[in-house]
């Protein structure tokens, strides 16, 4: 486990260019770390996660921290509750480095807004990462951090993890409890972004249990999220379509997405291809009454 200083070191050489990060809390980690370096010299660590570094997206409710949401009508006041991921990594002892970057509100799929400015792609820092956990992606990319919570709605967690080259997805609706609510609960999902699989594994393991305060949190989480590779997926179905049934796929998109299916298959999973049924934008337009684009 790197000490939070080095850590803060990658922040310190990557962050200026890149603008994952808009709120960096060295007091805290470093206690953080402090303390759980001694939890683990007694033999008593709270969790497996015990002082990993981690970041939640400036969305979401940290003790101690503002909240801004990448919006200038936000106060830059201190929260002084935890939000249920917040306080779940808090309680398992993890090393809360900071709050990474969004769009205002976390309403589009670029990270840029009018208060901290844009965050840039680290593959190539003319680009967007995606959105709206631009800034966690991007976290875990230059390894800024361990693990780093995201939200998605629309694609926010999927489409960072895909424009950055990191590992994350939306977990099941309602397993992942927030609060404050969101906006649009039935569809915003918490969830991780991270440079494995196995590390997502251990930040759901977390961050994916019931929690009072979300009214649409539901119970029945496995006890542990991951699977067991060596294993393999037997007795798993998956869902997979490779159009959706209307869509226009680039050759190389459906490429790589067969060859993922392929391996899942030969992991012993069961894929079952289907057509979700899903009309194009266009007809959906035109039922509404709207002029299709």
């Amino acid at each position: 486990m790197k000490q939070p200083a080095q850590r803060y070191e990658r922040i310190a050489r990557f962050n200026p260019a890149v603008n994952a990060y808009v709120y960096v809390d060295t007091d805290g980690a470093e206690a953080a770390a402090s303390a759980s370096t001694r939890r683990w010299s007694e033999g008593k660590p709270l969790s497996p996660i015990d002082g990993i570094p981690v970041s939640l997206k400036d969305l979401t409710q940290v003790a101690g921290m503002p909240c801004r949401e990448g919006s200038l009508t936000s106060s830059d006041a201190l929260c002084d509750t935890d939000s249920p991921p917040a306080r779940m990594l808090r309680e398992a002892g993890a090393m809360i480095l900071g709050k990474t970057n969004t769009p205002e509100f976390g309403w589009k799929a670029v990270t840029d807004n009018r208060l901290f400015g844009a965050t840039a792609n680290p593959w190539d820092t003319r680009l967007t990462p995606g959105g709206s956990s631009g800034g966690a992606a991007v976290a875990a990319a230059l390894n800024m951090g361990v693990l780093h919570q995201g939200g998605d709605s629309g694609g926010s967690i999927r489409i960072p993890a895909a424009f950055t080259g990191v590992f994350g997805f939306k977990p099941t609706y309602g397993w992942t409890p927030q609060w404050p609510p969101a906006k649009e609960p039935s569809l915003s999902h918490l969830g991780p972004l991270t440079r494995t699989v196995r590390d997502a594994v251990s930040m759901l393991n977390v961050i994916g249990r019931y929690d009072y305060r979300d009214p649409y949190a539901t119970r029945g989480q496995p006890d542990c999220w991951g699977v067991d590779l060596d294993k393999g997926l037997a007795g798993l179905r998956i869902g997979y379509s490779a159009d959706l049934g209307y869509a226009k796929v680039d050759p190389q998109i459906a490429e790589r997405v067969r060859v993922a299916a392929d391996r899942l298959e030969a992991l012993g999973a069961e894929i079952i291809e289907v057509s979700p049924g899903f009309c194009p934008h266009w007809r959906l337009s035109v039922s509404f009454g709207l002029p299709p684009r």
